[in-house]
């Protein structure tokens, strides 16, 4: 039985070729259908010079030839063990260049010798001999002939001059996306058009069929700029239009207005034993003069680990009780929701002795969670803090006048509605969020609310002393992990990915576990906790009680663990995270009085992996970190923007803050003019479902 064409809407399992873990791996870059892997245009152009000949490269520089390849054979490196395949390729003149692809065994199979051969990459002098080398090259078997003759320096019919490079996860490549895209690429006339015609003949803008042939088959640099202007500008745009109607429709909306009242702000700062750092009094007067008013607060808190975001929600909290309301806080986990119940207790019932915080998780006792929720009916819990127990159909709330929700992008949309809909009326709403965002970024990812910046670290908080070890340095590391054990502390080790792969052999958790338990702390007590474990709240518990010396984990951990005994954060493969990442990893030391340490170990460094990673080193201010990670790796790979469904394209294009007020001004125009063209209706809606918009 034949497969139905393809369409828009067709899923990546219904492309010829395609197999199960690849589409997993397109999930990853958010791609799901045909509709997405047209819009996931290539974020550069790979200028290669005209194919021709081995005489014609040049070390340090770009190249592309045809050859015959003479030899190819996998092996791995005696010292490291990474698998490499060679590939020894002759050219019609005899010149003679060597091949390497880094952990890619099967090609040494897929180029037999006499294989025809077509080659693009950067040009080196080979390391071992002389001659030239080029590493990961791009490649194309093309159909057997004689070589007595010059061949034609354009018959490949991919390898070229220009060639588009797409943004990968790992397992995925440049030849394998490309031939992905070619099968729908036909479909791009079929995509509606979102811009009205009069905003894309002001912007002189291309149609959107145009510009998804012209970017991902661009014939030089001026088609790919044409093209990813217009797709940028669209989604820039979309998003705007949804964030103007997501203000418009809460500002129709009514909440019940906290009114201020000085008494109780002063009876908070002086309940809380510390002085509050100057942002912290900026975001908390933000907060008090939104919730002043009858229409829903909607503000974002955005601050470094250990910035005080939970001081400021207690603040607006405290004047929400005094004004007869309570207040809710949701969190992802059931230990973060615990680290809540501490703090707010702590800050708000000693002061406040009316003032009853209490915890709504699932793993409560019956009595105790049917006491909670009598207690949330009633009005006499002033404030609760939960999971998504919270959001239960059997949980109810008097008067529910402020909705906390932290770690928002770990929630879905719905999620968060259902917790604003437990009021009698719309309560006044704050997310907060321990990513530091460039705030660049703020004005995509969180467009329709008010933000405030926490940029600021309160007085005597100590720092993190942070090394990057290679490969010849690991047993310094596992030194500072005994040293710091037997001195009473506990240690994480983070390992990129839960089991081995065959494409990217990055020191996987399971296995790691086992060999640091067996080989390297064999009288040490070791725990393991990744995505895939059961009771994830169980072994972190048992870390955060001292059950355990060393935790093995994966990117589980990054949010939302605070054990002040923990000192040491070893992390493995740290060339694969983002610094944004990294920068979370580490906030998860540093919480006790102990100096702490953050080890980035790293197996395969070259230079740009160890410049990127000396930022670590010498920047400690997450915003610093998180405007390098946008400049170095892509907005796209900062954590959160995907789950706001920003493209990472659209993310890009933040960089550009002239496009993206153009976007802004044309969807003012739009909102205030005639009606919306279908096809934005249908993207807004999309948009409004994906972020952070409700």
């Amino acid at each position: 039985m034949s497969k139905p064409p393809l369409a828009l809407s067709s899923p990546m399992s219904s492309l010829a070729g395609i197999r199960a873990p690849d589409v997993k791996r397109l999930e990853k870059l958010g791609i799901f259908t045909a509709y997405d892997l047209l819009l996931f245009l290539p974020h550069a152009l790979d200028a290669f010079g005209a194919v021709g000949g081995i005489s014609g490269l040049t070390p340090g520089q770009p190249g592309a030839m045809v050859g015959v390849v003479v030899s190819a054979q996998a092996r791995r490196t005696p010292r490291q063990g990474m698998r490499l395949t060679e590939a020894v390729v002759e050219d019609a003149d005899g010149g003679a260049l060597k091949a390497v692809w880094f952990n890619q065994p099967h090609l040494a199979r897929r180029f037999p010798a006499g294989t025809r051969l077509a080659l693009a990459g950067v040009v080196a002098a080979s390391r071992f001999a002389s001659g030239l080398e080029m590493r990961n090259p791009r490649w194309e078997v093309l159909a057997a002939t004689s070589l007595m003759g010059r061949a034609s320096p354009d018959f490949p019919g991919h390898i070229g001059s220009v060639m588009p490079r797409y943004r990968l996860t790992a397992g995925l490549t440049q030849r394998k996306v490309a031939a992905l895209v070619e099968q729908v690429l036909p479909l791009a006339d079929q995509m509606s058009e979102t811009l009205p015609p009069a905003v894309r003949q002001r912007r002189g803008l291309i149609s959107i069929g145009d510009a998804i042939r012209l970017g991902h088959r661009p014939s030089s640099e001026l088609d790919f700029e044409m093209a990813r202007r217009r797709v940028l500008f669209a989604e820039l745009f979309e998003l705007q239009v949804a964030f103007l109607v997501a203000r418009r429709t809460l500002a129709a909306e009514e909440a019940t207005p906290i009114p201020y009242r000085q008494d109780v702000i002063d009876a908070f700062k002086l309940g809380l034993k510390f002085e509050l750092t100057n942002a912290q009094r900026r975001a908390i007067w933000q907060v008090f003069l939104d919730i002043q008013e009858a229409v829903p607060a909607n503000r974002l808190l955005n601050g470094d680990v250990g910035s005080g975001k939970t001081v400021v929600a207690a603040a607006a909290m405290a004047m929400a009780h005094a004004a007869g309301l309570q207040s809710v806080m949701m969190a992802p986990t059931e230990i973060l929701a615990r680290q809540h119940l501490s703090s707010l207790r702590m800050s708000l019932e000693g002061t406040f002795p009316d003032l009853k915080v209490d915890l709504l998780v699932g793993g409560l006792p019956a009595a105790e969670r049917r006491r909670v929720a009598m207690a949330t009916a009633s009005g006499h819990s002033a404030v609760v803090v939960g999971t998504h127990a919270l959001i239960e159909d059997s949980i109810e709330f008097a008067r529910l006048g402020l909705a906390v929700v932290d770690e928002q992008h770990r929630f879905g949309t719905r999620q968060r509605e259902m917790l604003r809909r437990k009021g009698h009326g719309r309560p006044h709403f704050m997310a907060m969020t321990a990513t530091p965002i460039p705030r660049s970024m703020v004005l995509a990812m969180y467009g329709e609310m008010a933000v405030s910046i926490l940029d600021e670290m309160p007085a005597g908080r100590k720092r993190i002393a942070t090394r990057v070890l290679g490969p010849e340095e690991r047993s310094q590391a596992y030194q500072v992990v005994r040293e710091q054990v037997a001195m009473g502390r506990q240690a994480f080790v983070i390992c990129p990915l839960i089991e081995e792969s065959d494409t990217v052999e990055f020191r996987a958790a399971t296995v790691e576990y086992e060999r640091l338990r067996t080989e390297v702390f064999p009288d040490l007590r070791l725990a393991l906790v990744h995505g895939r474990v059961k009771d994830k709240e169980r072994v972190m518990r048992d870390f955060s009680l001292g059950n355990s010396d060393i935790l093995v984990a994966t990117a589980v951990v990054e949010v939302g663990v605070d054990i002040p005994n923990a000192s040491v954060m070893m992390i493995e493969g740290a060339e694969r995270f983002g610094l944004a990442q990294l920068h979370q990893f580490r906030g998860r030391v540093g919480r006790g009085s102990h100096p702490s340490y953050c080890l980035l170990l790293s197996d395969e460094p070259d230079s740009a992996d160890l410049d990127r990673l000396q930022f670590m080193v010498d920047i400690d201010d997450g915003f610093k970190l998180a405007e390098k990670d946008l400049e170095l790796r892509g907005a796209g790979q900062l954590i959160g923007a995907r789950q706001h469904g920003v493209t990472d394209s659209a993310m890009e294009a933040l960089r550009n803050p002239a496009l993206l007020n153009e976007a802004r001004q044309e969807a003012e125009a739009v909102l205030d003019g005639d009606r919306l063209p279908q096809a934005l209706l249908e993207a807004v809606d999309r948009r409004l479902a994906a972020t952070s918009i409700s």
